[in-house]
Formats: C-alpha cells, structure tokens, sequence
C-alpha cells in the first residue's frame, strides 16, 4: 500500500508541475487545490480499495498502455494522455495569461464541488463495479454490471470523467481550456461507440443490458 500512495504522491506532483511551470508562479490557488483534490481523493480510493477490491486498484494503477488490449485502444489512450497533459500545461499558461482573474471564484469554487462529486460517482462506479478497468479488453470471469450507477447509465466512470473535463478548467481559471474540454469529450464518446461494439461482440448479456439501460453517459440526452 506505501508503495501506491508513494505512486500517487509522484503523480501528484507531475501533474502540479505541468500547470505550475506555465503558469510561472507558485502563488496559484486553483492549481494547489487541484493538486490537494487529486492526491487526497487517489488516497481515499485507493486505501478503499486496497481493503475491498486489491485486484481492480492493482489494475488501475498499472500504466494504460499493455499489450492485452485493443490495438486500437493503445494508440487511443497514447493521444489522450499526452494532449491532456498538454491541455493541464496550457490551462497553467492561460490563467496566468489573464492574471487568474479570468474565471470569478465562486465558480472556481463551483469547479472543486463538481471535481469531488466526480470523485464520489468514481468511488460508486468501483464500489459496484470490479470489472472497472482503465483499459479495453474482456477480462476472464467478466460479466454484465445493472446495479447503482449502472442503473442509470451503461457508462458511469465515462460519465464521471465528462464531469472531470468541464470542472477542471473552472477550478484552474481558464476559458479556453473549458473549450478544449469539447474535444475530450467527443474523444471519450468515440471510445465508448468502439467499445459497445466489443463488449456486444464479446460479453454476454450486454446487448440485453444496452436495451434495458438506454443511455450512455447522461439520462434522456444520449
């Protein structure tokens, strides 16, 4: 378990370099409550996990890229990774570019809210879930998930992430990074088209469970 929470710690502080070193100042509010938000949640679950689902927490917090999965997925998650580290150095950049003063605080403020809400639907989709991998591939033993989140929506983790992308930039203060939020997100949609279509091919069950639970990531829009 030290050595995740070490894992998590370094991460943390990546990714807080990659918003700080742009912004050119360590005088920047969002970012360390971003970094706060993501280290303190990635310890909660992952300590929950450790106790109640050691074989998804050990999934998870293995690199993304494996041979196992789609080929396609690999070269998927590649892009992803990198244009959101990217999209982390640039919201840096442009909130110092407007002097933080771009987004008002209560929406920053509104931002966090969103961000720990996302961490709690993410807890719920693992809490039911144990099958929640980071990457495409039918796993051995895998069955069709209807309960909680799923209940309501076939892709909750996915939903959660949409969450993620249109809270993050209000808490770091940038605009324009919220537009950039619209690619992920039709990104991440694509992804969920492609893997539909396998896990109809593949796992049983899941077209019946696509006919009962009709949308994907947000009820009554799609």
């Amino acid at each position: 378990m030290l050595a995740i929470l070490l894992q998590i710690l370094i991460w943390s502080i990546s990714l807080g370099a990659l918003i700080l070193w742009p912004a050119g100042t360590l005088n920047y509010p969002g970012a360390w409550a971003f970094i706060t938000l993501f280290a303190g949640g990635g310890c909660t679950i992952s300590i929950w996990m450790f106790r109640h689902s050691p074989d998804l927490l050990r999934e998870r917090m293995t690199w993304p890229l494996r041979r196992e999965q789609k080929p396609w997925d690999r070269i998927f998650l590649l892009f992803f990774i990198a244009g959101f580290f990217a999209w982390l150095s640039f919201m840096g950049w442009d909130a110092a570019r407007t002097g933080f003063a771009a987004v008002p605080p209560w929406l920053q403020v509104v931002g966090g809210a969103c961000l720990v809400f996302h961490g709690l639907v993410a807890w719920w989709t693992f809490h039911e879930n144990a099958f929640a991998i980071p990457v495409v591939k039918i796993q051995k033993g895998q069955r069709v998930i209807d309960t909680g989140p799923y209940a309501i929506v076939r892709h909750p983790m996915y939903a959660s992430m949409l969450l993620f992308l249109l809270s993050l930039p209000l808490l770091l203060g940038s605009w324009l990074g919220l537009v950039f939020s619209v690619l992920f997100i039709f990104a991440i949609a694509w992804r969920t088209v492609r893997e539909e279509e396998i896990l109809c091919a593949e796992l049983d069950g899941y077209e019946d469970y696509v006919t009962r639970v009709r949308y994907r990531f947000v009820p009554f829009i799609w």
